[in-house]
């Protein structure tokens, strides 16, 4: 039976859903549905990754605290399980919860009730939960990472997400989703051309859905109104990403001893982006940083020395780089 079928039959129900499948295959994105289809909809939706909170501080996060109840704690807060009232919580990572406080969960999740860090008044609070992990959580139950009580009561309805190399088919539908993503914060309207859709639906992913969520902001980003195939990276081109500077070829940096790290970095950079034709964001791929990064690395090169970013030092005037 397809996942979409599946996250159709479970979101109207009560129940309490543990998804599975590799990392960035899309299991937030599953979370997220099965709130917006369930009665749940129109509470709030409060999504924690358990392995991003230092265990000093999950319980505070997740159950809250009274004002006082430890130092620094300057006022009352609520909780996550608080704060999802009448509406969904999504566990990513789950079994990266400390099992102390996995005992406290499941009496939440069996009594309704919990009390803050410091508090006595117990306090009544109404979600459902979706938990999510990248792992096997049968094994991580076996290693005593997950305990098999609160497996079995996060366990009513569980769903395996594919990875995106084996549902080709959901490519458009998802790259069209994350398109609108990206125009809600952009405020410009920008179509998928059938050429990269073409592209999309042969590549393999190896990042999953996440890979495909870049691919989308990055082609939005050098597109015009239609974002086309050459709109896309190199690898959906079957081509190799573009290559990094070398010393067995084209694109060689000398750097002589005793240069300064942010000097020999700044050489790189125009190097690449040099051998990148100027290509700022392909430039950015080859140097495994962020498209963001590039940009702030030349305005800082700007205000440091009044150097043009779109230029190399000695290059005439007339020979910008490339403004993608």
């Amino acid at each position: 039976m397809r996942l979409c079928e599946l996250i159709g039959r479970v979101a109207p129900s009560s129940a309490s859903v543990l998804v599975s499948g590799e990392s960035g295959s899309g299991k937030e994105i599953v979370a997220r549905t099965i709130h917006d289809l369930s009665r749940r909809r129109h509470g709030p939706y409060v999504a924690v990754n358990c392995g991003a909170i230092s265990a000093a501080l999950m319980e505070s996060e997740l159950f809250g605290h009274e004002k006082g109840s430890f130092t620094g704690a300057d006022r009352r807060h609520k909780g996550y399980f608080e704060q999802a009232d009448r509406g969904t919580l999504f566990l990513d990572e789950i079994t990266e919860m400390p099992v102390e406080l996995q005992v406290r969960l499941l009496r939440v999740l069996e009594t309704g009730a919990l009390a803050r860090v410091g508090g006595e008044q117990p306090l009544s609070v109404d979600f459902r939960i979706v938990a999510a992990s990248n792992r096997d959580v049968w094994e991580a139950v076996e290693q005593g990472k997950l305990r098999e009580d609160l497996y079995y009561r996060l366990r009513v309805f569980q769903l395996q997400v594919p990875s995106l190399r084996e549902r080709l088919d959901d490519v458009a539908l998802l790259a069209q989703h994350f398109l609108e993503g990206v125009q809600q914060v952009e405020k410009h309207v920008k179509t998928l051309g059938d050429d990269a859709l073409e592209l999309m639906r042969k590549y393999s992913w190896p990042g999953n859905v996440r890979e495909l969520r870049n691919v989308v902001h990055s082609g939005y980003i050098l597109a015009g109104d239609v974002i086309g195939a050459d709109c896309l990276p190199p690898e959906l081109h079957g081509r190799a990403p573009a290559p990094r500077p070398s010393a067995d070829g084209a694109g060689i940096v000398t750097v002589k001893a005793g240069t300064t790290i942010a000097d020999a970095e700044r050489l790189l950079i125009f190097a690449t982006l040099r051998e990148c034709g100027g290509n700022k964001a392909t430039a950015a791929e080859a140097l495994g940083i962020s498209l963001k990064t590039l940009y702030n690395r030349l305005h800082e090169y700007e205000k440091k020395d009044g150097q043009i970013p779109d230029r190399h030092p000695g290059e005439e005037p007339g020979t910008p780089f490339d403004q993608s």
